[in-house]
Formats: structure tokens, C-alpha cells, sequence
């Protein structure tokens, strides 16, 4: 595991070469893509590096990484991504995919399909999920729903989630799903996530701690900021 602390700026910009990279040297990668807060400034990074011709996501295959159950079109994954990413550069909507809540082993096939994830982009929650793997998910796990904890709830209630609209559950690929990825970036920003990246990168590999699962991949990126780094 390689693990990279600079300013957040900086450590956008490092995370966005990454991913224009690999799509240099395979247009038609196979992307993972994580959502909510830490991914919007990336998001933004691969915008820019599009409109100026550093970047191209036109024969990309991007799937979300995970879904929300039961939310409005405005808070759901799909919509953050499309606007976010989608809409905003070249990436063909025929090449996204989405996880379906009453189907999720339909995700795992679609990745076999295309040959298998290239990269899998992820954010890890203060409860130390990754997707939305929480506590307590199995590391053999594929695509699944998801009962949410009340600290990843909490987490949405600062995203602008109404109380009384909280999701209890999620579709997400599975920590073997994302682990199977031929290379992993994780970023994290802020001290509010110090404590979990201390458990990534120095727990025991347990179910209690998903993210912990990222020190078996022997290809995986943790970019963070200084706040995120604080602990270690």
C-alpha cells in the first residue's frame, strides 16, 4: 500500500493523474466509482483535465460503486455522478452503469463481462466502510444490500439528507468486489476521517474494519490530506 500526504489541492491533482494515467494507457478502462463529498473536487480535477484535452473518458466503462435505497433522484449516487462527472466531460452515458437494488448480482456479472475492474476510486466512511461495506461485512462479499449504521446515517445528515428521509440501506459491491480490482485509489480529506485511516493502515485485517481489507490488494493508492493523516 502507498500512501501519499500533501495538501488537499495537491492531492487532487495527484489522485486526477492517476486516473488520466491509466485511461492514457487503456481508454476503455473499467472504473469503479465511489460518490458523495470527497470525490467532488476529483470529480472536478477530471472535468478540467477533459476540457483541456489531457484527459478522455469517451470509451471509459464507469459503474458506481454503490446506490442508496429508497432516496430521492436529487440525493442518490446516480445523480451526483451524472452531474458531478458524466455530464461535465466525455464519458458516454451507454458506458455507465448503476447498481440495481433488486438485482445486485447483476453488478458482479456486468464486471466479468467487461474483463474485470481496472481501478476502483473509493472514499472511506468515519466508521471505516469503504463502498458502503459497513462493520461487521464479510471480506468474500460481492455485490449486496447493505443495512446502514447509524454513523453513516449520521454522515448523510450533514450531506443535507432531511431526518426524516435517512436511508436504512444500500446497494454497494462487495469489499471482494473492490478488493479484486486490479488497482485501488483511496482518498480521504479532513480530520474527521483521521481515526479511520489510522484503522486502514495499521488495523488487523477484520470484518469489524473493512477498510483494513485494502492492506491485501498488493496494488492500492492512499492519497490523503494533512488533516486526514493526523494520526499517523
Amino acid at each position: 500500500m502507498k500512501t501519499i500526504i500533501c495538501e488537499k489541492n495537491e492531492a487532487v491533482r495527484q489522485a486526477a493523474d492517476l486516473v488520466c494515467g491509466l485511461l492514457q494507457e487503456k481508454p476503455d478502462a473499467v472504473l469503479a466509482l465511489a460518490c458523495g463529498e470527497t470525490m467532488a473536487p476529483l470529480w472536478a480535477e477530471l472535468s478540467r483535465a477533459c476540457r483541456e484535452g489531457a484527459c478522455s473518458l469517451k470509451d471509459a466503462r464507469i459503474l458506481c460503486a454503490a446506490e442508496l435505497c429508497g432516496v430521492s433522484e436529487e440525493k442518490s449516487c446516480r445523480h451526483a455522478l451524472t452531474r458531478g462527472l458524466i455530464e461535465t466531460t466525455d464519458a458516454r452515458k451507454e458506458n455507465c452503469f448503476f447498481p440495481d437494488p433488486d438485482a445486485p448480482e447483476m453488478t458482479d456479472a456486468r464486471i466479468e463481462e467487461l474483463g474485470g475492474l481496472d481501478l476502483a476510486v473509493l472514499g472511506i466512511g468515519e466508521d471505516c466502510h469503504i463502498g458502503y461495506n459497513e462493520p461487521g461485512t464479510l471480506f468474500d462479499t460481492r455485490t449486496h444490500v447493505q443495512k446502514l449504521t447509524d454513523r453513516t446515517k449520521k454522515q448523510l445528515l450533514s450531506r443535507g439528507f432531511p431526518e426524516g428521509e435517512l436511508p436504512e440501506r444500500a446497494v454497494t459491491m462487495g469489499v471482494r468486489t473492490l478488493t479484486d480490482a486490479r488497482k485501488i485509489l483511496l482518498l480521504a480529506f479532513g480530520e474527521a476521517k483521521a481515526a479511520a485511516v489510522f484503522q486502514m493502515l495499521y488495523a488487523k485485517t477484520t470484518s469489524y474494519i473493512p477498510a483494513a481489507y485494502l492492506q491485501i490488494p498488493p496494488e492500492v493508492t492512499v492519497i490523503l490530506d494533512v488533516a486526514a493523516a493526523a494520526r499517523l
